[in-house]
């Protein structure tokens, strides 16, 4: 399953995402709500991606433009049985405007418990995943998150002027969850702060930083479930002693 999900994704990519990066006409590009861009081919490879994900697995599709378009798909989260949750261009207004941070970015939820994740890099042609219980893997290769560091050594992912960018090396945003949670994975950030949390964007990445060794917690205790969540904010660190120093700094 791991693999054969791995090969459509990247034949969505090749098919439908590529040969619009850097070609795309104004007309491809709209803003779906205010200030939310979406291009054709985000249109044209979740519309793709779906059907050939039911293949592999028959079950529910959760994808973000076809929630954006009927937000009553998000209740099969809600219920039993295998769920493909899909981002097809992870990083829409980076891929618009020909910035090389964007992604594909697919989790498999079955009975409201992420199962399995994968962030593809169509430029890089990298895919990394994890599945519950087994690891987070690219290639043959086992993803182990890095040591906890120091307060004012951190890099995180943060919106730009949060307070707590004072007191660490480096804060900001680079406009894709996907490549923020790959540099989680290969320890170019040490942490991340998400609010107002999508599935797509989350599902998947949560679980590959879990699965290499991370500590991903809503603030307040409770545990990140792939599903909308408009309130909360999700804190992704190294080790749990890291996010206990953290979460109270985020204010």
């Amino acid at each position: 399953m791991i693999a054969a999900v791995a090969a459509v994704i990247a034949q969505v990519a090749e098919a439908e995402i590529l040969p619009r990066f850097r070609c795309l006409s104004a007309g491809q590009i709209r803003e779906k709500s205010p200030g939310q861009l979406v291009t054709d081919a985000d249109v044209a490879a979740e519309a793709a991606l779906g059907p050939l994900l039911c293949a592999l697995l028959p079950g529910a599709v959760v994808g973000e433009e076809a929630v954006a378009a009927n937000p009553a798909l998000l209740t099969a989260l809600e219920r039993p049985g295998p769920v493909w949750v899909i981002d097809p261009v992870d990083g829409t207004a980076n891929f618009a405007r020909g910035d090389s941070r964007f992604a594909v970015i697919v989790a498999l939820v079955v009975d409201q418990v992420t199962r399995m994740g994968w962030i593809y890099d169509p430029l890089t042609q990298r895919t990394v995943h994890a599945e519950l219980g087994g690891g987070a893997w690219e290639g043959v290769n086992r993803l182990t998150i890095g040591k906890a560091k120091p307060l004012c050594d951190m890099k995180g992912s943060i919106r730009r002027g949060a307070p707590l960018t004072r007191r660490i090396a480096w804060g900001g945003r680079r406009g894709s969850a996907a490549h923020d949670y790959l540099d989680l994975a290969f320890g170019r950030l040490d942490f991340a702060v998400y609010h107002d949390l999508h599935p797509w964007d989350h599902a998947a990445g949560a679980l590959i930083h879990a699965e290499a060794g991370g500590w991903p917690g809503l603030v307040g205790g409770a545990s990140y479930q792939p599903r909308s969540l408009p309130d909360a904010t999700l804190l992704l660190a190294p080790d749990r002693e890291s996010w206990d120093q953290l979460a109270p700094l985020l204010g």
